[in-house]
C-alpha cells in the first residue's frame, strides 16, 4: 500500500479530487499553505494499492497543468520608497511524494 501526498493550487484542486474520486480513490483534502507566492494550496492525501499508484499520478498531472500568471512585486529603491511592477511567475501543476505504508487501519 502506498500513501500519496500531492500538492497542488487551490484552483486545481476542485477537479483533480473529482477526478480521482470517480476513479474510486479515496481523497482526504487539506488547505495547505506555503511556496513563493505565499498563497493558499491544497494537500490532497490518497491511500491506494502499489498497482494503481502510476494512474493516480496520472489523473492528478491531467488536471494540474503549469500555466503563467502575472502577480504584482515589490523593490525597495530607497528607505521607505516601493515600487510595485508585475511579474510573470509559473503557478499551477503539483508536487507529489509517494510513501510506503507500514500499517494501514480502517476503523
Amino acid at each position: 500500500m502506498k500513501l500519496i501526498l500531492a500538492i497542488m493550487s487551490n484552483d486545481d484542486s476542485p477537479a483533480v479530487s473529482s477526478a480521482l474520486t470517480k476513479e474510486n480513490y479515496q481523497v482526504t483534502r487539506l488547505a495547505t499553505t506555503g511556496g513563493f507566492l505565499r498563497a493558499g494550496n491544497t494537500t490532497l492525501i490518497v491511500g491506494t494499492d502499489d498497482d494503481k499508484v502510476e494512474r493516480a499520478i496520472e489523473v492528478i498531472g491531467e488536471y494540474s497543468r503549469r500555466r503563467t500568471e502575472v502577480v504584482p512585486s515589490t523593490a525597495s529603491y530607497d528607505i521607505g520608497r516601493y515600487a510595485s511592477f508585475p511579474v510573470e511567475v509559473q503557478v499551477g501543476g503539483a508536487t507529489i511524494f509517494v510513501l510506503d505504508v507500514e500499517k494501514f487501519v480502517k476503523l
